[in-house]
């Protein structure tokens, strides 16, 4: 029997960190595909390029598996490369009416109905019947009288090389006499007004160019000079148009490859950046995973994906009958959950040749103490403390401090799929007046949008694709391509003009407005999961929270017990049901289960005791 090589996990080959050490964030294959997009996707690569370059006031949400600052580079990259390629085919594009004597203009007017058409399908087209079948109408109409056009360009430039025309200039067609033809009166040429150009003084009232020296239809000019420029000047834009795609493929399929992106010293991006660019990437490298995070009030844990499954509960504090209380306070519960959170790193027990063998993302778990600071009433960017000194006392006072802008959190953190999916767990605890709290906020980065995955596939294919291939694929969008140019123009314009009279740079300091990571994801900031990810992501996101939440669990339990403190009541309001938290008491309970749970709280008599029963709806996709 043929053997099967199965490939392991990316990151567990020698130079991407090894079995249990996971990849650098400015390698992993998330920051990769972020990349893709910003060559790929106008869009995203608008959107980061605002949020990153043009606000300096706002800080850089935490980047969580992957580098904002080599994602910003990039689109920044792309954004010049475009614009220099956006002007050229433009300026092709509008110099070659008066180049040709207006014989272009048979050209550029059905390909700006198809770029129109185009843009059109894209956005508003979708869901009415009656609209797609006008739009199907119009790019077909448009895509015949473009060959007709050009048909006609053509056959009567050639022709007219070597044929002499009809000597009457503009003479119609019909109107060229016939031997041995005897017109009758009653009889009505239907063609007549309806394709241009052909015949009867309405082709010369309307035409909008002029008479074109001599066009008789397909039978040639008296001066071809113009109508062959104008071939030769659209053979031009299809050239450009293949020669930009070749290198925007050269791009993705080169520096951006799975092979030679880990390479982050020979980035070219990183190469070609400004001055203004190197300085804001590295303030960007200098918040993005500090343990400080500068947080918009507005939504305090951006960068950490979809809130999922957040609860919380509490506990009175009693002491146990058989030994001395000891005071409990927030660190020693944390100190109490991490060695816990930390063993899920171990392999089960085994030899060490198996331990070695084990790819569970578990053992890339990190885990980590952080601090939330408002971003309002900082007099600028730089005075945030950031610093590791400042960042330490922080980290050391807003522990017990139990405040309400500044937050503590023990934070934990699994990328699976090479950081295309994030799991990050955010735990408070209190004990305030008697009672212990504990705060679990569980947040999801969905993974990177299948669009990029795709942009990357086209650029192979194209890449390795025939002559012809390439040809038909340049043929067939040089039409869009004045659209494109004019968008490209347009909202690079919006972000210079933006970035020169906003005054952002000497704006009050703002939390990040949006995440790049976020905003690349296939949810774009809705609910997990539906068609979001696949159910192998599902299981592995549920199989790391209901992990991470028992070793949390287990190490509130633990630390209470330790102190000499009752563990009953908090043991009965924690109880991990598939998939879903269930927090009873006796006067209450909670569950939750599913994406967009809700719940309701009936009463019902028990067998030991009083209590009630949870009814738990389940609206899950």
């Amino acid at each position: 029997m043929t053997g099967i090589a199965v490939p392991g996990q990316a990151d567990a080959e020698p130079d991407r960190g090894g079995a249990g050490r996971p990849a650098e964030p400015a390698t992993s294959d998330a920051c990769r595909l972020l990349c893709v997009g910003a060559h790929a996707d106008p869009r995203y690569r608008a959107q980061v390029i605002d949020e990153l370059y043009v606000h300096q006031e706002r800080f850089t949400a935490p980047s969580f598996g992957y580098d904002a600052a080599r994602v910003l580079a990039h689109a920044l990259l792309a954004r010049r490369t475009e614009l220099a390629w956006a002007l050229g085919i433009l300026a092709l594009w509008v110099i070659a009416v008066p180049l040709s004597d207006g014989y272009f203009f048979l050209l550029l007017l059905p390909s700006l109905v198809l770029a129109l058409v185009g843009r059109f399908n894209a956005s508003a087209a979708g869901p009415r019947p009656l609209t797609r079948g006008v739009v199907l109408l119009a790019r077909w109409y448009a895509r015949l009288m473009l060959a007709l056009m050009s048909a006609k360009l053509v056959v009567g430039g050639v022709t007219g090389l070597f044929i002499d025309p009809p000597k009457t200039k503009g003479t119609p067609l019909d109107q060229v006499a016939i031997p041995d033809a005897k017109p009758s009166s009653d009889s009505v040429d239907v063609t007549d007004g309806i394709w241009p150009f052909d015949g009867g003084d309405m082709a010369d009232e309307f035409n909008p160019v002029g008479h074109f020296n001599g066009f008789d239809g397909f039978n040639g000019f008296e001066d071809p000079a113009p109508a062959l420029l104008a071939v030769f000047l659209y053979a031009l834009i299809i050239f450009l148009v293949g020669l930009r795609r070749a290198q925007s493929a050269r791009v993705i399929t080169g520096p951006l490859s799975a092979v030679r992106f880990p390479d982050v010293a020979g980035d070219p991006a990183e190469a070609a950046a400004s001055l203004r660019g190197q300085r804001i990437m590295a303030e960007i490298r200098r918040e993005q995973h500090s343990p400080l995070t500068m947080y918009h009030s507005a939504n305090p844990f951006r960068g950490a994906g979809t809130a999922f499954k957040a609860w919380s509960l509490a506990v009175e504090l009693r002491p146990r009958a058989d030994a001395e209380p000891v005071p409990l306070n927030n660190q020693a519960v944390l100190e109490r959950i991490r060695p816990l959170v930390e063993a899920l790193r171990t392999p089960a027990p085994g030899s060490a040749e198996t331990a070695e063998t084990v790819r569970d993302r578990l053992r890339e778990l990190r885990i980590d103490e952080c601090v939330f600071l408002p971003a309002d009433g900082i007099p600028d960017r730089d005075g945030a403390p950031y610093e590791d000194e400042l960042a330490a006392e922080h980290l050391a006072d807003a522990v017990e401090e139990g405040g309400e802008a500044r937050r503590h959190f023990l934070r934990v953190r699994v990328g699976g799929w090479e950081e295309d999916v994030v799991v990050t767990v955010f735990v408070r605890v209190h004990t305030q007046g008697g009672i212990l709290m504990l705060e679990v906020a569980p947040h999801v980065l969905a993974p990177v949008k299948e669009g990029f995955r795709e942009a990357e596939r086209d650029a192979h294919r194209y890449a390795y694709s025939s002559t012809a291939g390439k040809l038909a694929w340049a043929v067939t969008n040089t039409p869009a391509s004045v659209g494109t140019a004019v968008f490209t123009l347009y909202s690079s314009w919006l972000g210079l003009w933006e970035q020169a009279m906003g005054g952002h740079g000497d704006g009050l300091p703002e939390g990040p407005v949006l995440s790049v990571r976020e905003r690349g994801s296939k949810n774009d900031g809705s609910p997990l999961p539906g068609e979001k990810a696949s159910l192998f992501q599902e299981m592995d996101v549920s199989r790391y929270l209901k992990s991470i939440q028992d070793r949390i669990t287990d190490g509130v339990s633990q630390a209470l017990r330790e102190a000499g403190w009752q563990t009953e009541e908090f043991e009965q309001k924690i109880v991990h049901v598939s998939g879903g938290v269930y927090i009873d008491s006796a006067s209450h309970s909670a569950f939750g289960f599913g994406d967009q749970s809700t719940a309701t709280v009936t009463n019902v008599s028990k067998t030991q005791g009083k209590g009630r029963e949870l009814v738990a709806d389940h609206d899950r996709d």
